[in-house]
């Protein structure tokens, strides 16, 4: 009897223990789990680390300059600060010698051109009155013809004809090469075409201050006045 109520105690008792036990395990296995699991995540973020730093190593390997090329760059580096240096008073020196050879070659130009200008000027200055001087030869020639028949004939009818006709022929020549009389008997005086040479009383009421008489006929070439009449005024 003594031995079943001591086995009632021992389980009454050893049922607390055995939980308190149980709860230990399972905390125990609770604090494994995660240090399991922090373990894991501690060893993915090294992986992941070491991969960026490798990644990074090989990037800086494949951008970083061979020293044979980095001494070469700073090599051209310093030629380019030579040049750059060097460049203003080279370049005005070409700018000059340009200028120099453009205002040589300008200045020989012109000098030509003033020379052959002064030649075509002499050259038009003698030969400027050749075609008047050309076309009238044929008058000429009709003069001389004219001054042999003077010395052979004696019919005065004939003669005058002749005359007539050579100077028919002369005015006609000088018109074609536009040579114009002017026209002043009868016409109010006029101080840009007319020179008075003297003044007489008019002969009628309608010739006051009109040009009664024509001592030196006047003459336009192409319309511009080349010679001015000299005239008798009538008051």
């Amino acid at each position: 009897m003594y031995s079943l109520i001591g086995a009632k105690l021992v389980n009454l008792a050893a049922k607390p223990l055995l939980a308190k036990c149980l709860t230990i395990v399972h905390l125990q296995k609770n604090v494994i789990r995660n240090r399991y699991f922090q373990h894991i995540v501690n060893k993915l973020k090294r992986n992941t680390m070491e991969q960026h730093n490798n990644i990074a190593e090989e990037v800086n390997n494949e951008t970083k300059p061979m020293p044979e090329e980095s001494s070469m760059s700073q090599q051209q580096s310093g030629n380019d600060v030579d040049s750059e240096q060097e460049d203003p008073s080279k370049k005005l020196q070409e700018d000059l010698d340009e200028q120099k050879d453009k205002y040589i070659r300008l200045f020989a130009e012109f000098d030509n051109f003033k020379r052959r200008n002064a030649k075509e000027r002499i050259e038009l200055i003698q030969t400027a009155g050749k075609e008047v001087i050309t076309s009238m030869l044929d008058v000429l020639d009709d003069c001389d013809r004219a001054e042999k028949q003077l010395q052979k004939s004696e019919d005065i009818t004939q003669i005058k004809e002749g005359i007539q006709l050579v100077f028919g022929k002369l005015r006609n020549t000088l018109h074609s090469k536009g040579l114009k009389a002017m026209e002043s008997i009868g016409t109010p005086f006029d101080v840009e075409k007319h020179e008075a040479i003297t003044e007489i009383p008019a002969p009628t009421e309608e010739l006051k201050d009109k040009v009664v008489d024509e001592v030196q006929r006047g003459y336009y070439l192409n319309d511009k006045i080349i010679r001015f009449a000299k005239v008798v005024l009538g008051k």
